[in-house]
């Protein structure tokens, strides 16, 4: 690179970036100048070509070494000869803009072409439009004055008489001395004293531990690779609030930028970005007098970190940015580039490195050039691109006296996360941030209200529009009067024992009275530690009955979990059996009810109810649930609270008045509802577990009702759907399915609602705290559920719901929060937990005096149509390498894999500070764990997801672990096998060895494994740029700066390699280029059985570097075309495609197995054609088809796999919708050889064969001697007929090839 001009630090930034993502529009700068009065066209056409001289930036292009493994230098094109770019077109007014966006959408190739064109479009006689688009790599914003001067200086000389060029001073310095003293200002990074050593050692502080990706209320989910495409909302603030704006920007000593900067970190914050909120921005870069003049890329990008956190006021928050801005400011020339080195962010296509949201401010006034005899304006050019999620360019206006006039400009918004009405929203949101700062500086940030009037009013008021004043009777009155309406119909069926409304009412209230001998009543508390039974369910009414509360106690419950909440709750006394007694060894008084003294003493009472008066304030249940300390915590639910919901649910599930299945622990508040709804409208409780149904139903001689009366309505958790699938659909309700206490997923569902397509299923979400449920979701039949979590719905009657920030502000639309529950479900609150009922029920800012809401530490958003989404758990997102994550995303990705059935992803720490997302599966019904390839489920979700949330590894199980409620048990999940996910194996393919070692040659590393990454290992852009160059020397592939970043491990980028023309669209093309480079004599390789030919990419390391390689892949592959009929069909289609890259001979063939035959059939066309084969070559072959008993399978997927991997050589990198591509060529290309002879090719041959597989009785040599000419030259290796092209034999079967291919 000795005497070459460099690129400077931002010109290199935009090559990387033109490098990785190919040219495009992104950073053209557009401009259009409108023109009234008559153009000089051809003074117009020399003026532009005057600037261009005198610009050398303008002049330059970029060129890089043939090998491609420096970096690019600076070319600047001499004036003799120079043709700028200058056309002229006629457009009309109504075609404009879209004739200024097709010309500025058109990219440069940076390489080849000036980086500035020119159009000037003829509108009327003396109405036109000049269209200019520069690159930014030679132009920047402060450019635009200096250029327009100039070209207004030399329109003016060209329109003189004479026409001569314009007499102008010549520049002081050109862009070329900036870059070279750019470097030189630098200094050495190995010098300490220096000033980017310096520079560099300030933001590595500074930036360290920023959040890897802003979270935003986007409208869609990020995709794996951005897109640019932009448009944009304008954005207007008013003089009055710009005067205020002003004023206290002078009062804090700051700039109205940064005032703007606070107020966008802020709004940032209010959208769910939290509170490190990196924003981007651009500095001049033209400190010295001598650039002011210059037209060139000076300005360099610097990220301005904000902390909004402890809510501070809006002047305190802008003291903060202006700290910040300052010390960034004065550590302003460290190339932004250099900055995402040291600060080494993961690496992603999908968003910009270090922040994803830029601010621009524009100085006053609009330059344009003064030309002589016209009238000239800018006019507007949008190219519909955007480099970031959203960019805010404003520009401030000031009157003739100097007072503000107000703001001007645009948030700019990628299309592809965010619609126009959403951008909209936002741009309105920091205008009334701004107006509010501008009005009271001193208010804390958090009460500054981002909703309008409208939308406040939807998200607290209309939304929540779910008023029943009509007061709900309690159960035990209910219950009663349902008894006196159908005394004789059924109520539970418990195995063989059913009992009437009748009977249990009678026995109930016999109970109760017991129990009100024993001093239970209103506010006292009866422990019922009862299997799920009829006799549990009289103990719990007789509990209510007699005015007291229950705690259901499960007895299969840990005998320490059922002390501890004996020993929390003090029950009055326990309701058990001697079997079930879990209070044997404590003081409290038990009721066994299986003593006999104890059941003669209920027959002498009475079968009515007793007298007793409950208030909707007593406490009707106690259910406890998990604390955050370990510690369980007993949920106080009062009468009217469950009146409450059992009034919603009669309404809502009237499947409940059928038959109904209770089938989960009494303990569990989600079996509230199948247990009491169906008692107050008639219908019947089935008590026996899902297994149990299944067991039943299976078995003639089960109870009548068990085995042929189908379920109306079923409770459960998703965790239960596969129970659901495999009970053969014996628990499936008729009526309604509800489901309840996880996250709800489309995919989790899909299958069930594919057997039951006529069923209604309920997604319904609440907290214990709420009274079993406080929203819902209903999924009609029919109905079409996007992929992800299915939301969770609207409120339930007499229920608010709010979604808050961390200030208690309600949050916009889109805009994640927490979630609050308000109204009369909320339970009473936590038994003996004064403190801890206090922290979670909390006052309510947006209801009557003294009302409480319940802080669920759920996370929630609301739709525009005023549904609600569940997002998590606030303590279970996660945050790794920066990143927030929430599993739920990962989990709706690997779900949608054909393979996968369920999927949870949760993060382990087994190793003190190694936070690892992993994955655990259950594969589909039909396959095993063990049959499941976690890895190649882990490679399929790094097409959905960014690299980032891809799991470290992929758990494979037979089924998720459950708690007794049928929840995931996340403890129980286990440790990922020692080595997964965390490979450190060598490589593995020839190509895997070249790459290891260029890899470690790049990283300076003494050597690394093959599923270790690039960037993971100190990567960077350069280093990256300069890998791909060697890469392509080495192998003669073509690989570009994108494919390393999408696929940044040796094994990922080997396998791209070997399916280069994939890339393209063309992995099945019948002619492949393996190895386009080279200019020797090219070598054709014909496909195995399978059709493909990547397999042949592990011998090119071994062959000469100067031959190119090609495959030839069947049109069996294709569905578009025809199949050739015979060989010699194929033969000849082949050769034709061989004639089209090499017009004559000598030729060059090679084929394995199958591809051998044709290879052969190839060659003898190509001679009767006068061509010249100066080489065959085979991989295992023979002339003769036997079956040998290998026929191909006709069923079995395993066989068909099996048989698949030995046609092509292995399977690695094929998706699964292309096996029964290769499966069908397999069968076809058999069906071709079966009968074929081959006819006699005049040459030799190099046969490899297979010697560890080989039939027995076949010889080769001899089965080829009739067919072939000349000497047959035999290699036998000691391999297996599919290891062929493995790495052992590759390097063998290389060696020899390059051998015989020399001159």
């Amino acid at each position: 690179m000795a005497g070459l001009i460099p690129l400077s630090f931002a010109q290199q930034r935009l090559w990387l970036i033109d490098r990785l993502e190919g040219p495009s529009a992104v950073y053209n700068i557009p401009l259009a100048l409108r023109f009234s009065g008559a153009v000089n066209h051809a003074a117009l056409e020399a003026a532009l070509r005057d600037v261009v001289v005198r610009h050398e930036s303008l002049r330059t292009v970029f060129t890089e070494r043939a090998d491609k493994e420096e970096m690019a230098h600076q070319d600047i094109l001499g004036p003799e000869a120079l043709s700028v770019p200058f056309e002229v077109g006629e457009t009309h007014e109504g075609g404009l803009a879209q004739e200024l966006e097709e010309f500025g959408a058109r990219p440069f190739d940076l390489a080849r072409e000036l980086p500035l064109r020119a159009r000037l479009l003829l509108l009327a006689p003396e109405e036109s439009v000049l269209a200019l688009v520069i690159h930014h790599t030679a132009c920047d914003g402060l450019s635009i004055g200096p250029l327009f001067r100039d070209l207004g200086t030399a329109y003016r000389a060209r329109c003189q008489a004479d026409g001569r060029a314009p007499q102008w001073a010549p520049l002081p310095v050109q862009y070329a001395d900036y870059a070279l003293w750019q470097r030189e200002m630098l200094g050495d990074e190995d010098d300490p004293d220096s000033e980017v050593s310096r520079q560099s050692a300030f933001w590595s502080a500074e930036l360290a531990g920023l959040p890897e990706q802003l979270s935003l209320p986007a409208d869609r989910t990020r995709p794996a690779v951005s897109g640019f495409h932009g448009e944009a909302v304008p954005i207007e603030v008013g003089a009055e609030v710009h005067r205020g704006l002003t004023r206290l920007a002078r009062e804090a000593r700051a700039s109205s930028f940064m005032v703007v900067q606070a107020a966008l970190a802020l709004l940032l914050t209010r959208l769910g970005g939290g509170t490190d909120i990196p924003i981007g921005t651009v500095t001049a870069g033209r400190d010295e007098v001598a650039l002011e003049e210059l037209v060139g890329f000076f300005a360099n990008t610097l990220v301005l970190r904000t902390d909004t956190s402890g809510n501070p006021t809006f002047r305190e928050l802008l003291e903060r940015v202006r700290s910040k801005a300052l010390k960034a400011y004065a550590h302003g020339e460290l190339p932004f580039e250099r900055v995402v080195e040291l600060v080494s962010p993961e690496r992603s296509l999908a968003r910009h490195p270090l922040f994803q949201v830029m601010l621009v401010f524009h100085p006053d006034g609009d330059a344009v050039p003064d030309l002589p005899g016209l009238r000239v304006g800018l006019e507007d050019v949008d190219t519909r691109s955007a480099k970031f999620d959203l960019t805010l360019s404003l520009r401030e206006r000031f009157g003739r006296d100097g007072e503000p006039a107000g703001l001007t400009g645009e948030l700019r918004y990628r299309t592809d996360l965010f619609d126009h009405g959403t951008a909209g929203q936002m741009a309105a949101r920091l205008v009334r941030i701004l107006a509010a700062a501008a009005r009271s500086p001193e208010l804390p940030v958090g009460r500054i209200d981002i909703l309008d009037a409208a939308e406040r009013h939807r998200v607290l008021t209309a939304w929540n529009d779910t008023d029943r004043h009509a007061p709900a009777p309690g159960l035990p009155a209910l219950f009663s009067a349902q008894a006196a309406r159908t005394p004789a119909a059924p109520a539970v069926s418990d195995g063989g024992l059913v009992l009437t409304y009748a009977e249990l009412d009678a026995r109930a209230n016999r109970l109760a009275h017991l129990l009100a001998a024993r001093g239970v009543g209103p506010e006292k508390l009866v422990a019922v530690a009862l299997p799920r039974s009829a006799q549990a369910v009289i103990a719990l009414l007789a509990v209510l009955k007699a005015g007291g509360a229950y705690l259901p106690l499960d007895p299969a419950y840990p005998a320490e979990r059922l002390g501890a909440m004996l020993r929390d709750a003090r029950p009055e006394l326990v309701l058990t059996t001697g079997q079930d007694d879990p209070a044997a060894e404590t003081a409290i008084l038990r009721l066994l009810l299986d003593d006999a003294s104890v059941r003669a003493e209920l027959e002498g009472l009475p079968a009515t109810p007793p007298a007793v008066r409950t208030h909707p304030g007593h406490p009707v249940y106690v259910i406890y649930t998990s604390g955050s300390t370990g510690r369980p915590k007993g949920v106080v639910v009062t009468h009217g609270a469950l009146a409450d919901y059992l009034a919603w649910a009669r309404r809502a599930y009237p499947a409940t008045a059928g038959t109904v299945l209770l089938h989960t622990s009494l303990s569990f508040d989600l079996t509230v509802t199948a247990l009491w709804t169906p008692l107050t409208v008639g219908g019947c409780l089935f008590t026996a577990s899902i297994p149990e149904i299944a067991e039943m139903r299976g078995n003639a001689s089960g109870p009548t009702q068990s085995a042929g009366v189908p379920f109306t309505f079923v409770k459960a958790t998703p965790s239960h759907l596969p129970l659901l699938a495999e009970a053969s659909g014996a628990c499936s309700p008729t009526g309604q399915l509800l489901l309840a206490g996880e996250a709800l997923t489309a995919e989790a569902l899909r299958a069930w609602r594919r057997r039951h397509p006529d069923m209604t299923v309920h997604n319904v979400y609440g907290p214990t705290e709420t009274t079993v449920s406080c929203a819902d979701f209903p999924v009609e039949p029919g109905a079409e559920l996007p992929p992800g979590t299915v939301p969770i719905g609207r409120p339930l009657a007499n229920t608010r719901i709010y979604v808050l920030d961390s200030a208690l502000a309600p949050v916009p639309p889109n805009v994640v929060g927490e979630l609050y529950v308000a109204g009369s479900g909320l339970a009473r609150g936590y038994l003996g937990r004064p403190g801890l009922s206090a922290e979670r029920f909390v006052a309510c800012p947006f209801g009557a005096p003294g009302e409480r809401m319940y802080r669920t530490g759920d996370l929630a958003r609301w739709r525009p149509t005023g549904v609600l989404d569940f997002m998590g758990r606030a303590d279970q997102q996660v945050k790794i390498r920066g990143f927030r994550i929430e599993p739920g995303e990962i989990e709706t990705a690997l779900a949608a894999d054909p393979v996968v059935a369920q999927v949870s992803v949760v993060v382990r720490e087994d190793r003190r500070g190694d936070q690892r997302l992993v994955a655990y599966v259950v594969p589909v019904e039909g396959a095993t764990p063990e049959s499941m390839d976690g890895s190649a489920v882990r490679e399929r979700a790094r097409l959905l997801l960014p690299e980032y949330m891809v799991p470290a590894a992929v758990v494979p199980l037979s089924a998720l672990p459950l708690t007794p409620n049928g929840k995931l048990d996340r403890a129980a999940l286990p440790a990922p096998p020692a080595g997964i996910g965390k490979s450190c194996r060598g490589p593995g393919t020839p190509v895997e060895e070249v790459l290891c070692e260029l890899f470690a040659e790049a990283l300076g590393a003494e050597g690394i494994g093959a599923d270790e990454g690039f960037f993971e290992l100190g990567g960077h852009s350069l280093l990256a740029a300069r890998l791909v160059g060697r890469i392509a020397a080495r192998l003669g592939v073509e690989v570009r700066l994108r494919d390393l970043f999408e696929a940044p491990t040796v094994a990922a980028l080997a396998r791209r390699l070997g399916r280069v023309g994939e890339r393209d669209g063309a992995a099945f093309d019948v002619l492949l280029r393996l190895r386009a480079a080279g200019s020797g004599t090219p070598l054709f390789c014909v496909h195995p059985g399978g059709g493909i030919s990547w397999c042949y990419t592990g011998l090119i390391p071994h062959l000469p570097p100067d031959v190119p390689v090609y495959g030839l892949q069947s049109r069996a592959l294709s569905h578009d075309t025809t199949h050739p009929a015979t060989i010699e069909e194929m033969a000849r289609d082949y050769r034709e495609q061989i004639v089209s890259v090499q017009p004559a001979g000598p030729y060059r063939l090679l084929g394995w197995s199958f591809g051998g035959l044709v290879a052969h059939a190839v060659a003898v066309q190509l001679q009767e054609a006068g061509e010249e084969v100066r080489f065959l070559g085979m991989l295992d072959s023979y002339p003769e088809f036997h079956d040998d008993g290998d026929g191909l399978p006709r069923g079995g997927e395993d066989d068909a796999v099996e048989l698949l991997n030995e046609a092509i050589g292995g399977l690695d990198g094929l998706a699964a919708d292309e096996l029964p591509r290769m499966l069908a060529a397999l069968r076809h290309h058999r069906a071709l050889w079966r009968g074929y002879v081959p006819r006699r090719y005049r040459g030799e041959l190099l046969l490899f064969t297979a010697a560890l597989d080989r039939p027995e009785g076949r010889d080769p040599l001899r089965e080829w001697t009739p067919f072939i000419d000349g000497v047959i030259e035999e290699i036998s290796l000691a391999c297996a007929h599919p290891a062929m092209l493995s790495p052992g034999p590759s390097a063998t079967i290389g060696t020899a090839l390059a051998t015989a291919l020399s001159p």
